[in-house]
């Protein structure tokens, strides 16, 4: 069967992942998904806000953030050029303005963040000869440094450890089998209804994006009961419906039984009436109708 790939909807499954790398500091931080730029139409992917100022970021892709972040992601089919990184970086510049008053938003505290699957060779040729520098933070994390509005990373999604980067690293047509192995693991321990939430929005556009892969992940026992104890709630909800649904057809079924029941008898008495003369009450009588029913 041919994967359906051309219209899948990445950016759910992103912002998922990305609140999911950031479990450890969740309770420090705000997302804002698709954060409108004042009211003219701009908006950028996803705004992540320290609520504590002081608060330390465990997971490396968040060691860059400050008080304001900007983060755009690039799906699998997108590129990332030169102008994206001016676009963006003007999202930023904005953002910075919009603070209610005079530079109540520092520009030392905002980042910029773009998020790729591939390596984006050209946009870094591009940076190099600006005299900016690209530097290699961490596995698949690169610091864009020199003259910067903002501290800037470049995270490349294939490159980044897959023990600890599993939600991100899945988002991908082509999916290590060992990596969703990892997040399943992983995605079952989480609790939360809104992590869960998260997970599930993962791996909605991981099974669109790797259809093969999953198939043949199903036909593991294991995997399968990792995937149905993660989609437990919603199984769970979904039974839940179907009873309510069932249970209102059969009020449904009943109540029209009985309306139609009442209508014959109503046509029974009118046809006694007519045809004999009697009164409502006893042609009830006749046919055993009591005046309670």
């Amino acid at each position: 069967m041919a994967e359906q790939t051309d219209k899948i909807h990445w950016h759910p499954g992103f912002y998922g992942a990305a609140e999911l790398e950031l479990l450890e500091n969740q309770s420090e931080l705000e997302f804002i998904r698709e954060y409108h730029l004042g009211k003219e139409p701009l908006r950028v992917d996803l705004l992540v806000i320290k609520k504590r100022p002081g608060a330390v970021i465990r997971n490396e892709i968040g060691h860059i953030f400050r008080q304001h972040n900007i983060v755009e992601y690039k799906s699998p089919d997108d590129g990332l050029s030169i102008d994206d990184y001016y676009k963006v970086t003007g999202y930023a510049c904005i953002y910075k303005s919009l603070g209610d008053t005079v530079d109540a938003i520092a520009a030392s505290e905002v980042t910029v963040s773009f998020f790729r699957e591939a390596y984006p060779r050209e946009l870094v040729r591009r940076l190099l000869e600006m005299g900016l520098i690209v530097e290699q933070k961490h596995p698949g994390i690169y610091y864009v440094k020199g003259n910067v509005l903002f501290a800037t990373q470049l995270v490349v999604i294939s490159e980044l450890a897959s023990h600890s980067h599993s939600g991100l690293r899945i988002l991908s047509k082509n999916a290590g089998k060992e990596d969703i192995r990892t997040f399943l693991k992983e995605a079952r321990q989480l609790k939360k209804q809104g992590d869960r939430q998260n997970a599930d929005a993962v791996l909605q556009v991981s099974v669109l994006a790797n259809q093969k892969m999953y198939e043949e992940i199903r036909r593991e026992l294991g995997m399968c009961d990792a995937l149905r104890e993660l989609m437990k709630d919603e199984i769970e909800a979904e039974i839940a419906r179907a009873v309510e649904a069932s249970k209102k057809e059969a009020e449904e079924a009943k109540k029209q039984a009985e309306n139609a029941s009442r209508e014959t008898l109503q046509s029974d008495i009118g046809n006694l009436m007519r045809n004999t003369g009697w009164t409502r009450e006893k042609a009830m009588r006749m046919l055993g109708v009591s005046f309670a029913d």
